[in-house]
């Protein structure tokens, strides 16, 4: 049995400027509620199979306070479930980057967050 470790590392967050435009110039969109989901499958080799970017609405959430809360709860979800994604793309040998972007102007509760994510990730891993 291979050991998972369900911790969310450098490599699998999206930093680069030119693969972040290029996400966003050349991806696919969806939207599972209260997410968007923008994702770009690569030919390219990349230490994680997965990269993530999260972002909040600086105009919908004024206080940062908010915004890292839902950083936060966007990004535990992803932890939790994120071999849903990771596992079937190993086999297949390809990479994926994934920007999930929060559409609501309100707060939701992690439940909701975690089913989004749940369903986002489905999504995902058939497109994959």
């Amino acid at each position: 049995m291979v050991n998972k470790r369900y911790s969310l590392s450098k490599e699998e967050r999206l930093s680069w400027k030119r693969y972040i435009d290029q996400l966003f110039a050349e991806g696919q969109s969806f939207v599972a509620f209260p997410l968007r989901v923008v994702y770009l499958p690569l030919e390219e080799q990349m230490q994680a199979p997965v990269s993530i970017l999260i972002s909040v609405s600086k105009k919908k959430f004024k206080r940062a306070v908010k915004r890292n809360l839902i950083k936060r709860q966007v990004r535990e979800a992803y932890r939790v479930r994120k071999y849903d994604l990771i596992d079937p793309l190993t086999e297949k040998d390809k990479r994926m980057l994934v920007a999930f972007l929060y559409l609501d102007k309100e707060i939701h509760p992690f439940s909701d967050i975690e089913k989004a994510m749940t369903k986002a990730l489905n999504i995902l891993r058939d497109k994959a």
